[in-house]
């Protein structure tokens, strides 16, 4: 299976993918590393936002660049928040990965949503991994979707943390799901409540960090090469009406490790 990585940032899910691809009996491959974010951009500490050529000229895996933000101040923009243009911006990422003849995209901290023609032309084969149990709802809804999935669970008291991995659709963080994890023990330092935490923004942002370093560790790392490779290997199918097979046994909530 010819795999494309998608990122925006250090990679580290990304690399793991490889790493995992380059093991005895790993079916598939990554065949490109695209990342909408250009080697030369640099946050305000002075890193580099993006290691994806990094990565790429240290596997030998093709590399391909759009910068986004380059893209949307071309048209007048001074944000890439305007999703009524993306649809254009993924038109010219899609004429970037065609030529790999990729069988699936893999979405390692990619930051930009993506729109129509993407996820029409490969539907059902767009994959990615989400700091949290998307299974969990409430009022009908899943309850910790979008980018502070983490810093919610530990707000609402949750005592375990866990990654999900699942197909992407048009709707953030809904797609099928594929395989959870295991459960990571929600950790806080001696002596503080969720009280301080609510009133700390400073102690907030340095627990919800360590405690996602260590889901990223022992959940994403775990369950992303091996969501891949299932795939891979053919044992996954899905209805199109939302549910999820593995070796043709009906899983409403993904395989649970």
């Amino acid at each position: 299976m010819r795999v494309a990585c998608f990122m925006s940032g250090s990679g580290t899910n990304v690399r793991k993918i490889i790493e995992a691809s380059l093991k005895e009996g790993s079916r598939f491959r990554v065949v490109l590393i695209f990342t909408d974010v250009k080697e030369d951009r640099f946050d305000i500490e002075g890193k580099r936002i993006c290691r994806a050529k990094e990565i790429s000229e240290e596997f030998g895996i093709s590399y391909e660049c759009i910068d986004i933000l380059d893209f949307y101040r071309s048209k007048g923009y001074n944000s890439k928040k305007a999703l009524d243009i993306r649809p254009e911006y993924d038109t010219r990422v899609l004429e970037r990965v065609e030529p790999y003849d990729v069988d699936l995209i893999a979405l390692g901290g990619y930051m930009s949503i993506l729109t129509r023609p993407i996820l029409e032309r490969y539907e059902g084969r767009i994959v990615n991994v989400h700091p949290a149990d998307l299974s969990v709802t409430e009022d009908g809804r899943r309850k910790y979707t979008g980018l502070n999935a983490v810093r919610d669970a530990i707000l609402s008291g949750e005592r375990w943390l866990y990654s999900t991995t699942h197909i992407v659709r048009e709707r953030v963080d809904y797609g099928e799901i594929l395989v959870r994890s295991k459960p990571v023990d929600v950790k806080l330092p001696e002596g503080v409540s969720l009280e301080m935490l609510r009133e700390d923004k400073d102690l907030l942002r340095r627990v919800v960090r360590e405690n996602q370093d260590r889901l990223k560790e022992r959940g994403d790392w775990v369950i992303y090469p091996l969501t891949l490779q299932l795939i891979a290997e053919g044992r996954f199918a899905l209805d199109g009406r939302g549910g999820v097979y593995l070796d043709g046994v009906l899983l409403p909530h993904g395989l649970r490790l």
